[in-house]
């Protein structure tokens, strides 16, 4: 279906030319998965866009390499000899792609039903009344609920797996032969995750598609697809069928990806990492890193014991934050939204606690409302002895410096016109930690060092970072006031999986070096469960199960808990193999001709 052969793209920059993919070659056969796995920056995206041929240029060049694709229309053609006319009708008609956000990728100021009518009318000659029904099929196809309501709504108006639905809807409403899933899950639950990739295989096998999926995390690839490449750098390291991959990797980055994924049936201390395997060559197995880091079951319960023979740090009563909803020209509220209802724990000095849900559980309400970024509208939060909710805006000032928060989008987080110097410095003396200017300086950059950045980044801005440097910022900013309790929220969900493993560790020395309690909230059970002592599961604004973390990952209790563990991409050989079974069945159950 397609045979990719030497492809090498360049970008031009203001130092000079950098090569984003140098010599890849790989080959897809007709209704099979292939996977592309790579951290940021290795060239898996670049190389999607090259075959769709929307590689911009300038900057952008398509140096060398040649891109065969079986066109159903055209026969065997070069993809890069094409007339632009001609990629035209291929795109989206025999080639289609789902890009990563699908926010950005869905025009804000149409209605999802109008734009899926276009892509349709586009590649095929049929009336507008067709189209909508052929929109409204696809919709139902994609599971979407509601598909007249969806057909009428703006992209702002659903949510992020409804957005994703619709955009899959648009890549297979002229059922092209190829599609192109360029990391389609990687900000999304773990439930709405597994929906979509159910969705993708079902799909693929009704119409008999060729599947590139793009992604970092190894445990999702491990999941959907029968060949895996892995890029590093822009170049193909290694290839292969998906088990044989998992069960015998031969290269150290590959290792590495696979290691650096928090494990659900051991308990580690700290996450190995691509060092560890770059620095050991390729002596170093998978098995062997993780059993060095392995702790005994009987240490975790003792730092357990340990943990609850304090006095708590923090104590949550009864905790409630409701959003009333108004209706009509004088605003009268007909109801309220009851975000966090009635939600008690408490946290004890070195302790870190879980917070897991899906979207909309109420997670980040709950850490904001401990923190009154949010107002509570009942219940009570006691820190270090003081009720935070009775306390005037200037002792709250002062109490915030031993309680601080790391958001999820260090972008978003850190003031693009301040340097990072800028913006250590400032909490330094505000809160009268650095005396002077100088003194201010050399803290910042000893924090900077801290967290394994270096002392010329101090003279930099937000936008020259890496997002895994940024959320390092981010770590430095919350430790400068030298606090004793940080929310981490959902501080590592837009990391790649070998980035993600460096910050969880550093969070983890942290904690040791300086006594620090945490809260931490995330979607993902895997990554909560190598972070937390013990666990709350949130859904609807309650808790509806809690306790130890290894005790609810062996036996959950509640049926909520069971659907969250049940939907986590396990990476496990005898999952591997489970999943290359059922695709084989759903492929021999295919009409004859299409597979």
């Amino acid at each position: 279906m397609l045979e990719v052969r030497g492809l090498s793209v360049t970008f031009r920059t203001r130092s000079g030319k950098v090569k984003a993919i140098e010599e890849v070659s790989f080959s897809l056969s007709r209704g099979r998965t292939l996977g592309i796995v790579g951290e940021s920056g290795s060239g898996k995206s670049v190389t999607s866009l090259a075959i769709m041929r929307l590689i911009p240029s300038p900057p952008g060049e398509i140096e060398s390499g040649e891109i065969f694709f079986e066109s159903p229309s055209l026969g065997r053609v070069n993809l890069l000899t094409l007339t632009e006319k001609q990629m035209r009708h291929l795109r989206g008609n025999e080639i289609a792609m789902i890009f990563q956000e699908p926010m950005t990728s869905l025009n804000p100021v149409f209605t999802c039903g109008e734009q899926v009518v276009e892509a349709i009318r586009l590649h095929q000659k049929v009336s507008p009344k067709e189209a909508k029904e052929r929109a409204l099929a696809l919709f139902e196809e994609v599971k979407l609920p509601n598909p007249s309501r969806i057909f009428s709504a703006y992209p702002h108006q659903l949510s992020g797996g409804q957005k994703q639905r619709v955009m899959i809807a648009m890549a297979i409403s002229c059922e092209p032969a190829l599609l192109i899933a360029d990391e389609p899950t990687t900000a999304l639950d773990v439930t709405v995750q597994k929906t979509i990739l159910d969705l993708l295989l079902e799909l693929q096998a009704k119409h008999g598609m060729s599947l590139i999926f793009i992604s970092h995390d190894l445990g999702v690839i491990g999941e959907v697809c029968d060949e895996v490449l892995v890029m590093y750098k822009g170049k193909v390291v290694e290839q292969g069928g998906v088990k044989e991959i998992f069960s015998a990797p031969k290269e150290a980055y590959t290792k590495g990806l696979i290691a650096c994924r928090p494990p659900l049936d051991k308990r580690l201390h700290r996450l190995p990492t691509l060092a560890d395997f770059l620095k050991a060559s390729d002596k170093l197995t998978v098995e062997e890193a993780l059993k060095a880091k392995v702790v005994s079951e009987e240490s975790y319960r003792e730092r357990q014991q340990r943990l609850a023979q304090q006095p708590p740090l923090l104590i949550v009563e009864d905790l409630e934050v409701h959003f009333p909803v108004t209706k009509g020209l004088f605003g009268r509220v007909v109801d309220y939204v009851r975000a966090v209802d009635g939600v008690s724990f408490t946290v004890y000095p070195g302790e870190t606690v879980g917070l897991v849900g899906e979207s909309g559980s109420g997670k980040t309400t709950t850490g904001r409302a401990i923190l009154r970024l949010i107002e509570p509208t009942g219940g009570k939060v006691v820190f270090m002895g003081q009720e935070v909710t009775a306390l005037s805006s200037g002792e709250l000032r002062a109490l915030r410096r031993h309680m601080q928060i790391i958001f999820q989008d260090p972008y978003s987080s850190l003031n693009p016109r301040l340097t990072v110097g800028a913006t250590l410095t400032e909490p330094l003396l505000f809160h009268k930690i650095a005396s002077t200017p100088r003194e201010a300086k050399e803290q910042a950059i000893a924090l900077l060092e801290q967290v394994g950045l270096e002392a010329d980044h101090f003279y930099r801005y937000p936008h020259e970072f890496s997002g895994g440097q940024r959320q390092r910022i981010a770590i430095a900013r919350a430790l400068a006031v030298q606090p004793k309790f940080i929310i981490c929220d959902e501080s590592v969900s837009a990391l790649d999986v070998s980035v993600q493993a460096q910050v969880l560790n550093l969070l983890l020395d942290l904690q040791e070096k300086y006594g620090l309690s945490y809260i931490f909230i995330s979607h993902d059970l895997s990554v909560v469960k190598f972070m937390s002592d013990r666990l709350l599961v949130m859904h609807q604004g309650k808790v509806v199960e809690s306790g130890y973390s290894e005790d609810i990952y062996r036996s959950p209790q509640h049926p909520y808990t069971q659907k969250l563990i049940e939907a986590i991409p396990k990476g496990r050989l005898a999952d591997i193999e489970a999943a290359i079974q059922r695709r084989e069945r759903s492929r021999r159950s295919l009409p004859v001709g299409i597979s």
